[in-house]
């Protein structure tokens, strides 16, 4: 039996995190992602921003409060961590660093809004509004408070040729572990919302995320290079992709190798005319797998879910099951691009080909669809097993378009109406292709997801000793 002599911080944080992890990891769980809220607002000491001469009256600037209180509550990192209390009132900052062991609340009628003056977003890449980087243990939530990018100025700003860099995100975490963002509303970002980057048990949940439909690159949550992500319960309604996986750029991506695995996005709801419900890639060079979307209601929308990705991506997305999703006016039900020609620089390398493989939609619905299918892969790199199960997408009366066209993919179907007029597809899963289809092989799709109880606790507590 091994025995640790472990600090008060070091104990606590570690049962901190299997609270409200270890119930949706476990080998066998259901879907559902479960956490304990009175163990994950407890905080030993608090702050509220006012202490720091902050001044919510949406006019006066109050970075240096933010930045000063966060300095402050950095001294009880190892005492149990801190919350920062940010009451009703409208606070107008530019970018601050999160801390490790922190809780930023949010109270009922606290609305965090971003500068638009450049200066307080600064870098060479415009500095997200909320960040942090090698960070433990980080919780943003409230009683639905909001944080408001103000992009509309950035979306002019791009729309006019007039930015010289990224525009930033509200929120960029950087290689942290145990992330929870959850009971707020989230407005206007001048760029993507959320985006967790080489980060490791990620929890958002009971988001309300809105932007203009022809607001540019406003994405939902970006799980960029992530593992152990967990997205559910959410509205989005934004200028582009709801929820979007990546892992890396083309050679970039390639070389780092971090990919993004385990994700699970459950009862998300939500609208995008321009892009998709759910979209993985198209940088996806580290590859993307195991991949669980359930309960996704998209409605007067372009695209429901696709997944983009190109000759030089190289990297793989591979065991991604499908279900439970209901469509209502969307252009594309379901669309596979092999030739989506984004490239970061001219050093990619064209013989980089992606492996797409075992992707399973399954009990789909919709009404008022455009196109059922639009499966285009890449000629000489055949996407694979992609699998249709009880499909049934009611194209509309006045279509000219064939419900299903197909390129360089393969796969099986069974129970699909419109029926996949595809020569590359076979009408039968059951019995002698289920092993093909991912999701479908185990009597139960939930416990087949691989999310076993997460072992980083394990690690992280030995190596802290």
């Amino acid at each position: 039996m091994l025995v640790f002599d472990v600090g008060y911080l070091q104990l606590s944080y570690v049962l901190l995190v299997h609270a409200f992890y270890g119930a949706w990891c476990s080998l066998g769980g259901s879907l559902h992602c479960e956490y304990s809220n009175s163990q994950i607002l407890h905080r030993p000491h608090s702050v509220s921003i006012t202490e720091f001469g902050a001044v919510g009256d949406g006019v006066t600037l109050n970075t240096k409060a933010f930045q000063n209180a966060l300095f402050y509550l950095n001294t009880f990192s190892d005492k149990g961590g801190a919350k920062l209390f940010v009451p009703a009132g409208q606070w107008l900052t530019g970018s601050f660093d999160l801390i490790s062991h922190l809780t930023l609340w949010l109270d009922k009628g606290a609305t965090i809004l971003g500068s638009t003056a450049r200066r307080e977003l600064p870098g060479r890449r415009h500095r997200s509004l909320i960040y942090g980087q090698n960070l433990t243990d980080v919780v943003i939530t409230g009683e639905n408070g909001t944080i408001d990018g103000q992009g509309s100025i950035w979306w002019d700003w791009f729309r006019n040729g007039e930015l010289n860099y990224t525009r930033p995100h509200l929120v960029e975490l950087i290689n942290a572990t145990g992330l929870i963002i959850s009971n707020l509303t989230f407005l206007n970002s001048p760029f993507w919302n959320i985006h967790p980057v080489y980060c490791r048990d990620v929890f958002v949940k009971n988001l309300t995320i809105l932007a203009p439909l022809d607001s540019p690159n406003t994405d939902g949550v970006d799980p960029d290079s992530s593992t152990n992500v967990c997205i559910e319960d959410c509205y989005i309604v934004t200028g582009d992709d709801l929820v979007s996986i990546k892992s890396g750029w083309d050679e970039y991506g390639i070389s780092y190798a971090r990919p993004s695995s385990k994700i699970k996005i459950n009862r998300l709801t939500g609208q995008t005319t321009s892009s998709s419900g759910i979209a993985i890639g198209s940088e996806m060079s580290g590859g993307v797998s195991d991949i669980y979307i359930k309960d996704l209601h998209l409605f007067n929308s372009n695209t429901g879910i696709r997944i983009k990705t190109s000759p030089g991506r190289g990297g793989y997305v591979r065991n991604v099951h499908v279900s439970n999703v209901k469509l209502d006016n969307v252009q594309k039900a379901i669309r596979f691009t092999g030739k989506y020609g984004e490239h970061p620089d001219g050093n990619f390398d064209t013989k980089a080909l992606p492996a797409i493989e075992k992707i399973t939609f399954e009990n789909v619905s919709g009404e008022d669809i455009g196109v059922a299918g639009l499966l285009e892969g890449i000629e000489g790199d055949e996407f694979k097993n992609i699998c249709f199960l009880n499909v049934t997408l009611r194209v509309k009366k006045n279509s000219k378009q064939a419900p299903w066209r197909c390129s360089n993919v393969r796969g099986y179907s069974q129970w699909v109406s419109p029926e996949i007029s595809c020569d590359s597809f076979e009408e039968s899963i059951f019995p002698e292709h289920s092993s093909d289809c991912f999701g479908l092989s185990e009597n139960n799709v939930e416990t087949s997801s691989g999310l076993s109880r997460s072992p980083w606790l394990f690690f992280w507590y030995v190596n802290e000793v």
